[in-house]
């Protein structure tokens, strides 16, 4: 592997889209700390992975719907190992259902989760960033935060609050010479669609078939790289062209 001697934060790290973030990242030579909640099995994994090709790789457990966990933790990583160059907002969840019968606990544990995890990562971890004057921070949205999805009025809501969150924070950050940017990725191949209707689905996909998460992995890495220092507050779709 390369080294390069940046750290980044993945969340949701143990499986999916931000496995293959982390995957992907540590072959560029980035150092990784890759964040779960319970999945402690695939983040060990995913860390005898990167270390056994010669990167470094560090778990940290906690909840990014708790706030108070996550600022110690967070806070404890940045006093001992300095600021993140990176950060990739990635962990969420999804809650479907018509609205009418959508539950308080639909609700509540999608923004909780989606949403609220915006704060509760990147707040305790900005001011270090803005001190050293550089560094990237990626939001994982959502083609539904784009244009809404039937029985995903919970989750269009939180991913559109996201896209907003960011576009806002890059103004903020960048005479700071840290990039802000959100992907959006459409039908990826994760355990989140394992019961969407595919049969549906593929037909308004212009290219026809389902993404990877790898596919998604790739911008996200870009994003992450010097090449990328001119490109902020920008909403990027990785989605075959369904929109």
């Amino acid at each position: 592997m390369k080294q390069n001697n940046k750290i980044v934060l993945v969340t949701g790290a143990g499986h999916g889209i931000g496995r293959a973030i982390a995957l992907k990242a540590a072959k560029e030579g980035y150092s990784i700390v890759a964040n779960y909640r319970k999945d402690r099995e695939g983040v060990e994994e995913l860390i005898k992975e990167i270390t056994g090709s010669g990167g470094g790789a560090w778990p940290l457990q906690f909840d990014v719907t708790d706030r108070q966990d996550c600022k110690t933790k967070l806070e404890e990583w940045t006093e001992k190992a300095g600021a993140f160059w990176g950060i990739v907002c990635n962990a969420g969840i999804c809650s479907d259902n018509a609205f009418p019968a959508m539950t308080e606990i639909d609700w509540d544990s999608v923004i909780h989760t989606n949403l609220d995890g915006f704060y509760n990562i990147i707040h305790p971890l900005v001011m270090p960033m803005c001190r050293k004057k550089q560094g990237r921070i990626i939001t994982i949205a959502s083609v539904s935060g784009i244009i809404g999805n039937r029985g995903q009025v919970n989750y269009s809501a939180s991913k559109a609050g996201i896209i907003g969150a960011t576009k806002a924070l890059a103004l903020e950050l960048a005479s700071r010479s840290i990039a802000v940017n959100c992907v959006a990725p459409g039908v990826i191949e994760t355990d989140m669609i394992s019961r969407a209707p595919l049969d549906i689905i593929l037909p308004s996909i212009p290219m026809r078939r389902i993404g990877k998460p790898e596919e998604v992995a790739a911008l996200v890495v870009f994003l992450l790289s010097e090449s990328a220092s001119y490109i902020t507050r920008q909403v990027i779709s990785v989605n075959g062209g369904l929109i």
